[in-house]
């Protein structure tokens, strides 16, 4: 058996882009302009002040698009599901996913249902980037003739690609629609790895609170640090007449602060692993030509909707329409075992949009609960800190109720009402640690049970898909700078947040020091040199070791060696699954080390090599190309898998060297005063244009861990400021 698809091909030319826009509209974007003034000061970051919070949007998408509106269409052809326009037949089954998790007929009910004034915010997001194409026809979208309101309803969330699958593979959604190969019942023998743990997920961040009794200045003091793909957001302040005054940082496309503080408090999202979406195994056949599910002892007609898709060939679109099948738990996405997998989640709402931008305007700590309890965030945590002191820590947000017989991380029965969720569990139930007596709080997506030490949350009081996941390295480090520190002040905690020890050698090396003492003496002798240096190393990570080199070399090769995770949560029992490679052959984590020696030898000419000569950073023109011969500065830090705080994810691409592309971004240390105190730092540069001082200006304070003053105030930006404009001007 296999599900019937429907493919019209219709081939048409490619239409040259054309900006539209009527009459009506530019007067209106210009009234809007005229209300909003944006001053860069003198790293570039745009400080953006309007007479309402409408005109603030409006200006706040004008400079996004100045600085990087490549950035801004591309992840809306993501959200959209429209990526095969620009990218052709590659991108095809990720967008049929996306299209069928989010319908954006949906959305364009939700836009027109709207209240008037969150409306106005809508259409000002619109309005800023359209007015941007209109004043700048030199600017060429992929796609994109003009944004639409709604828009902003498909992309509610500042997550990376923070789209919830329930585990799903994309190669399942593809074997199911391609129209051909796939083959109902068919069994999934080798599982696709879902976690990377040498390239760690993208995902990764760290969010440190400190109560007052822990902090120098008696303040509370708030850590943000996310690990993201370089240059995925931007450092932005907004001011209005209205009351808005928050900083942060602004993922491409959207008009919310994802991560920042206002006048009296701030928040850390990081990614939760809490179970917010399932998959239910449905029982099908067929009958008189049409799809049918079982459910509670009867047959239930299963749904379809068309989707149109038109990929790219050469210069001319093709038209393609495949049906999507849906049952009453969700979208179908593929099969396993016979069955098909229908996805339950809650992945575009009003609700989220709204969440987003209402925490940005809480005063107090009421105002900012009020919020969360609209529950719809379904991909983060946060860590809080306020200007009263209060510093929390709630695990997720939107979390459905279900029945804890089952096992929620694995497809479950979709033919019994047993299996369906039974509301969304109120924000006073979800995990919570408040004001923990140890006086501080770490996230690093690790387990919230030890978020504060002795303080954490109890376990026992909560389902086990609440909080399904297991422990980092990362999260071991941060306790253990955390828990024995005090009088703590903003610099202090900068330099905890940059802190170098690399926990999982602490697992790894050992084995290998016995393997090595157990082997042969022509094998001790070969490699007596490097285990020397290991052995004297301190763990940590630096530009000038040596032994850092090796270390991380080797190790990446030990990671590879993990056996790939059945579930996206067993996935993150990293200290577990690392504790089990001290199995591995001993001959063999030698023969690894060898490997390395040998490797660094034909890349570099010797194996001594220091890491900074190894480990680069680099900001190439074009934003793709590195190269070996152009400028580039060394970097002492590492991916944040080996438990590192601080993130470089670094590669080769067609070089000899390894650059940096993921990892650290936009970083701030706040302070809770009765004057916000604050620093930050980006990665590279505000400016995308290689031609402009904003491009790497603070590349070098990015790599040492040495923040800018965060210019919070006006009085302060006008000071700093090297233009001050008009969108449009």
């Amino acid at each position: 058996m296999k599900p019937y698809l429907i493919f019209a091909l219709i081939f048409s030319p490619v239409i040259a882009f054309a900006q539209i826009f009527n009459p009506q509209e530019i007067k209106r974007a210009e009234t809007q302009a005229k209300m909003v003034t944006i001053i860069r000061d003198n790293w570039g970051v745009p400080h953006i002040y309007g007479k309402t919070d409408a005109a603030t949007v409006f200006g706040l998408m004008y400079t996004q698009c100045e600085d990087n509106f490549k950035g801004i269409e591309r992840n809306y052809l993501y959200q959209l599901g429209r990526q095969t326009e620009a990218d052709g037949e590659n991108s095809l089954y990720t967008d049929v996913q996306l299209q069928l998790i989010a319908d954006s007929v949906d959305a364009i009910k939700d836009y027109k249902a709207s209240a008037p004034w969150f409306k106005k915010l809508m259409d000002a997001f619109a309005d800023g980037i359209n007015y941007y194409l209109y004043k700048h026809p030199e600017v060429k979208p992929k796609v994109f003739k003009r944004f639409e309101p709604w828009y902003a309803l498909m992309f509610t969330d500042g997550s990376v690609a923070a789209t919830e699958t329930g585990g799903i593979k994309l190669s399942e959604t593809q074997n199911f629609y391609n129209g051909g190969s796939e083959k109902l019942g068919a069994l999934i023998n080798k599982p696709t790895p879902v976690y990377d743990m040498v390239n760690e997920r993208e995902t990764g961040s760290n969010g440190f609170a400190i109560a007052p009794s822990k902090s120098a200045s008696g303040h509370a003091l708030l850590y943000i640090n996310p690990h993201v793909p370089f240059y995925f957001r931007s450092e932005v302040e907004l001011v209005s007449d209205e009351g808005l005054h928050t900083y942060g940082a602004v993922t491409w496309g959207q008009f919310f602060i994802y991560q920042g503080f206002n006048q009296h408090c701030g928040w850390m999202h990081t990614s939760s692993y809490a179970d917010v979406g399932d998959l239910y195994a449905e029982k099908v056949s067929k009958k008189d030509g049409k799809w049918y599910y079982e459910y509670d002892g009867s047959l239930r007609p299963v749904t379809t909707r068309k989707l149109v898709l038109s990929i790219k060939k050469g210069d001319q679109l093709e038209q393609r329409s495949i049906t999507g099948y849906y049952t009453h738990h969700g979208p179908v996405l593929g099969s396993r075992d016979g069955k098909w997998l229908a996805l339950k989640a809650n992945n575009r709402s009003y609700n989220a949009l709204l969440e987003s931008w209402l925490i940005t305007k809480a005063n107090t700590l009421a105002e900012y609960k009020k919020a969360m309890e609209l529950v719809s965030n379904t991909s983060n945590s946060t860590v809080y800190a306020d200007d009263k002191g209060n510093i929390i820590f709630w695990y997720g947000n939107y979390i459905p109720k279900r029945n804890p017989a089952f096992n929620w991380s694995l497809p479950v029965d979709g033919s019994t009402p047993a299996t369906e969720w039974q509301g969304i569990h109120a924000l006073k139930d979800i995990i919570t640690d408040m004001n923990p007596a140890t006086g501080w709080i770490q996230n690093c997506n690790s387990t919230p049970y030890t978020a504060s030490g002795t303080s954490s949350p109890d376990k026992n009081k909560y389902p086990v898909y609440m909080a399904p996941d297991g422990e980092n390295y990362r999260a071991i480090t941060a306790i253990k700078l955390l828990k024995d520190a005090d009088h703590i002040t903003l610099d202090g905690l900068i330099a905890k947040g940059y802190d170098h020890y690399l926990a999982a050698f602490d697992d790894l090396l050992p084995p290998l020091f016995k393997a090595y003492d157990n082997a042969p003496d022509s094998i001790k002798k070969s490699l007596a040199e490097p285990i020397a240096l290991l052995k004297q190393w301190d763990k940590r990570s630096a530009a000038n070791s040596v032994a850092s080199t090796l270390a991380i070399e080797w190790g990446t090769l030990m990671m590879k060696t993990m056996p790939p995770p059945q579930t996206d949560q067993q996935s993150t029992f990293i200290t577990q699954r690392v504790k089990k490679l001290s199995q591995t052959d001993g001959v063999q984590q030698l023969q690894f080390l060898a490997d390395v020696l040998k490797n660094l030898q034909s890349r570099f000419g010797r194996w001594k090599i220091q890491w900074g000569d190894v480990n680069r950073y680099q900001r190439p023109a074009d934003g793709i190309t590195f190269d070996d011969a152009l400028p580039s500065i060394p970097v002492g830090a590492t991916g944040s898998g080996f438990g590192q705080l601080p993130s470089f994810q670094s590669r080769t691409v067609n070089t000899q060297k390894r650059y940096g592309y993921s990892g650290n971004s936009f970083i701030a240390a706040i302070e809770f005063g009765p004057r916000i105190k604050a620093r930050s730092i980006m990665t590279g540069g505000q400016s995308f244009d290689p031609s402009s001082k904003n491009f790497t200006d603070q590349a070098q304070g990015f790599i040492d861990g040495k923040f800018k003053d965060v210019l919070f105030y006006k009085s302060d930006v006008l000071k700093h400021a090297q233009k001050t404009y008009h969108p449009g001007d």
